[in-house]
């Protein structure tokens, strides 16, 4: 198993981190699942991205894939070796795919996801022998990105109990 070392993260990491945690907050003002993503280059935002799965009804619309998208059309190239991704969870094995096909430097995420994780929880996509493996930093900001998460699935449990509840597949 690959071993990643965690480098010195500081006040610029918390800022790109905390842009992705507003972008998450956005989502789930929309319904959406609280996750966000930021992509960096040279210590410069080029893209966010935000989970918008159930607005899009689109199994593609995560947030590490809009960011990604968005830098792939900001710098004109699908080559993205020289940014970093900050997300607020843990990639799925579709966006580490995502991340490995646009060769992103880095990885920065905050909360691990038990379920689909695939940068270490279930499985780490980054440690199989592709042609690229990304810099990835686990856990940075983790409670904040984490709490997110719990307070919305809380407050999701709570409005089924009280019969406030949206079903799949309507408006």
């Amino acid at each position: 198993m690959m071993e990643y070392i965690l480098p010195p993260l500081g006040e610029p990491e918390e800022k790109f981190m905390l842009l992705a945690i507003e972008q998450a907050m956005l989502s789930a003002l929309e319904g959406e699942v609280p996750v966000g993503a930021v992509v960096v280059k040279d210590g410069e935002i080029i893209s966010t991205g935000r989970n918008r799965r159930e607005t899009g009804r689109n199994a593609l619309a995560h947030a590490e894939m809009e960011a990604i998208d968005g830098a792939c059309k900001a710098l004109g190239g699908w080559r993205l070796w020289q940014c970093e991704l900050y997300v607020t969870l843990e990639p799925c094995p579709m966006c580490a795919g995502a991340i490995i096909n646009s060769r992103l430097r880095r990885v920065v995420f905050g909360a691990f996801d038990k379920k689909a994780g695939s940068c270490g929880s279930v499985v780490n996509l980054f440690d199989l022998p592709y042609n690229h493996r990304p810099e990835v930093v686990s856990g940075f900001m983790g409670e904040e990105c984490g709490g997110l998460l719990t307070g919305f699935f809380r407050e999701m449990r709570n409005r089924r109990k009280d019969g406030n509840h949206r079903k799949e597949g309507t408006s």
